[in-house]
């Protein structure tokens, strides 16, 4: 396992109970109690996941998160002290890919952590140097074209940034077009069976993904809202 994860909190007892959950199940574990701190150890040691405090003195979790955007997608679980949805659904909108509220438990957090980044290595390909990329690795409906083995998104042949969680989303969905999903399928999908949390993660991630892929994303062309069921993606030119 050994992957590095960064814990960030100015609680000592929190980061403290964390390392010792994380590194009983193999991981490595960095802390910071400052989100200064924070920026410079992951600049300095690129983290594979960060578990990040929102409401920090000085320099905060919602800056730190949104400078590590700027530049990385390594994946993000935010905490915060309030169980307010406008929290839960600001992270997410940040580009966070999950969150729990404190207090939470560590062994789930443990869990959460394993899902992730067990979804993470899953979906990562890793190309040989000056690999030729067939025609069978890219995938191409009108105006729209994903290369699964650079990952790369491009729409009316601009090229695109996605996250993680919004590329392996959009995947699912043109290797099954016009296959309905549910919340909750595109949940255990995408977020690994084992995740433990509640569809408005995917409902933000599927609003992040249109407003970057459609041309109107409040009458979107690809990604369709079946009512009272869910999603499916339609490829076909609109007629």
């Amino acid at each position: 396992m050994n992957s590095l994860i960064l814990v960030v909190d100015d609680e000592t007892n929190i980061t403290d109970v964390c390392s010792v959950y994380l590194k009983r199940e193999g991981y490595q574990v960095m802390t910071a109690e400052s989100g200064d701190e924070a920026l410079r150890l992951w600049r300095q040691h690129n983290p594979e996941l960060i578990v990040l405090d929102l409401m920090m003195p000085g320099t905060t979790g919602w800056q730190v998160c949104e400078e590590i955007r700027n530049e990385q997608d390594v994946p993000i679980i935010m905490l915060t002290a309030r169980g307010d949805e406008m929290d839960r659904l600001m992270g997410l909108t940040m580009g966070a890919d999950d969150y729990m509220t404190k207090p939470f438990s560590p062994r789930e957090l443990v869990l959460r952590v394993k899902a992730i980044l067990r979804r993470q290595q899953r979906n990562q390909l890793v190309l040989p140097e000056m690999a030729e990329v067939t025609p069978s690795h890219i995938m191409r409906f009108p105006g729209l074209e994903l290369n699964v083995l650079h990952r790369t998104v491009r729409v009316n042949e601009k090229e695109i940034e996605l996250t993680v969680k919004e590329f392996e989303l959009l995947h699912l969905f043109v290797r099954h077009p016009e296959q309905v999903f549910s919340r909750n399928q595109l949940l255990n999908k995408v977020w690994d069976v084992d995740y433990y949390g509640d569809t408005t993660t995917v409902t933000v991630h599927i609003r992040r993904l249109r407003e970057k892929i459609e041309a109107n994303p409040s009458q979107p062309r690809f990604i369709k809202t079946v009512w009272g069921i869910g999603y499916k993606f339609e490829g076909r030119e609109p007629s």
